[in-house]
């Protein structure tokens, strides 16, 4: 007797019981699409970050490129002033040697005007001596430079 005494649920109950559950699922959802939002606002981010990540790269690579084309230039103008100093001593070598020919059958007035010459020229090649060691420099800042760049 008691089975048919039991109540029987009312309309009005199954309905605020399956609302009760498809609203629980729907929460349910709702989490899972708020979290899926968080993640792909994470992910948005992260790719504004290796975006900016990447120009700041494209950015030393362009430096580095740059300072490369320095550091040519100044080997390059190293390598010419080298050059020049080597004739500048070979000619100071010459004269030197047309100096002492003419010792022995010059006047002294030509003399003079010979180591005039040489004087000149000594001082040429201190100039060009004084620049070559500024190119050294130069080199060696733009390959420290270079170095500090590519770290």
């Amino acid at each position: 007797m008691e089975e048919y005494l039991q109540v029987i649920p009312s309309e009005l109950e199954i309905i605020k019981k399956d609302f009760e559950k498809r609203n629980l699922e729907l929460e349910k959802k709702i989490e899972r699409l708020e979290e899926e939002k968080m993640h792909l606002r994470l992910d948005a981010d992260w790719r504004q970050e290796i975006r900016e990540e990447k120009g700041k790269a494209g950015r030393w690579e362009k430096k580095c490129q740059e300072t490369q084309l320095q550091n040519e230039a100044l080997e390059k103008n190293l390598l010419e002033s080298r050059s020049e100093t080597d004739e500048l001593k070979e000619r100071i070598a010459e004269l030197e040697r047309s100096l002492h020919r003419y010792r022995n059958r010059n006047t002294a007035v030509e003399l003079r005007a010979s180591l005039s010459k040489i004087e000149e020229i000594k001082k040429r090649v201190e100039e060009l001596e004084a620049t070559l060691q500024d190119y050294e420099m130069r080199v060696e800042f733009f390959e420290a430079n270079e170095e500090r760049l590519k770290e």
